[in-house]
């Protein structure tokens, strides 16, 4: 099955397309102008979709997830991504400025209490701004764990996937001499950002393809070329993030605070063939945690787009429209 047919065996799954009833720009600090939308059911229970990346930006399909005549479905595109603007910043931006732009976000749409729903990236910064604003947080629907530890950096930076991916790997590690191969994140956060603009285009590719050919158990392991504006706001966002480890305090920051979000009722679904953020994170964030519920998809990697992780995450919203 080719990534085309998974995708169109996961739109099954999906609630038909619809259009959004509010699209805005929110001005923020710095020059910074974040999209927002709203879609569904103008007084319904508020879902705040969380994209991945970091600079993955939202997607018409994410609307999807969700019955219209249920849930009041609120997407944006964080900092320097989608459409938002300025298109592929890093200044300002930071994982504290985008939990600021969440909560002036619910402000500015008079929210009380709001689900989260994030997968990838759209977990790490949803388990945050949870964390901070415990509150505001009605319940989190969390898909493909990502917690921004070093563990998990190493694993997709520093070879463990590329064992699984030895071809892809060597033509992402290949392109880095090998003297500067020990800090992948760094020498490609050096090309990235030199200046050059044809440089950054074409290492941005190789960043994006990096991930984008692991993503799905149903992709072509080959990976496609994506639009070059999209890879460049995508690596150049991603890599800087990742360069400044997430901007937290300390290794395992999630982990550690976890106590405070205890009270917050969370679903978690994880494809059991995640090469990009790998089961035992989700495992380890659910560990312990009373109100939090593990599913384990059994065929099924990392993608949005995977029909198994598509199919849990529509009967978890459907379900819990219903408690």
């Amino acid at each position: 099955m080719d990534h085309r047919s998974g995708q169109m065996s996961a739109a099954q799954y999906l609630y038909p397309p619809l259009e959004p009833f509010d699209q805005r720009m929110l001005d923020m600090d710095n020059g910074h102008r974040i999209y927002v939308e709203q879609s569904g059911r103008p007084d319904g229970l508020p879902v705040m979709v969380v994209h991945g990346g970091p600079g993955g930006g939202c997607s018409p399909a994410m609307r999807r997830f969700f019955d219209p005549d249920v849930y009041r479905i609120i997407l944006f595109d964080q900092r320097g991504c989608g459409r938002s603007r300025p298109h592929a910043s890093v200044e300002a931006n930071t994982t504290w400025h985008l939990v600021a732009d969440m909560e002036a976000i619910r402000h500015a749409l008079g929210l009380d209490r709001m689900v989260l729903f994030g997968g990838s990236w759209g977990a790490t910064l949803a388990l945050i701004y949870a964390i901070t604003h415990p509150e505001a947080v009605a319940h989190m629907v969390l898909r493909g764990v990502f917690t921004m530890t070093e563990a998990e950096l190493d694993w997709f930076y520093a070879g463990g996937a590329g064992r699984f991916f030895p071809e892809l790997w060597a033509r992402f590690s290949d392109a880095i001499p090998e003297a500067e191969r020990g800090d992948l994140i760094g020498a490609y956060h050096r090309r990235l950002f030199s200046g050059n603009v044809m440089e950054e285009m074409r290492f941005a590719r190789l960043w994006a393809n990096w991930e984008n050919a692991l993503a799905s158990i149903a992709s072509n392991p080959v990976g496609g070329e994506g639009p070059s504006d999209y890879a460049r706001a995508f690596a150049r966002l991603e890599n800087h993030y990742f360069v400044n480890k997430g901007f937290l305090e300390g290794d395992e920051w999630i982990l550690k605070n976890r106590h405070r979000i205890e009270g917050v009722g969370a679903d978690i679904v994880q494809g059991r063939y995640d090469m990009v953020c790998p089961p035992v994170s989700a495992y380890r964030l659910a560990d312990g945690w009373e109100n939090a519920r593990l599913r384990m998809v059994p065929l099924a990697g990392h993608a949005l787009s995977e029909p198994g992780i598509s199919a849990e995450l529509v009967a978890l919203m459907d379900a819990l429209a219903q408690r």
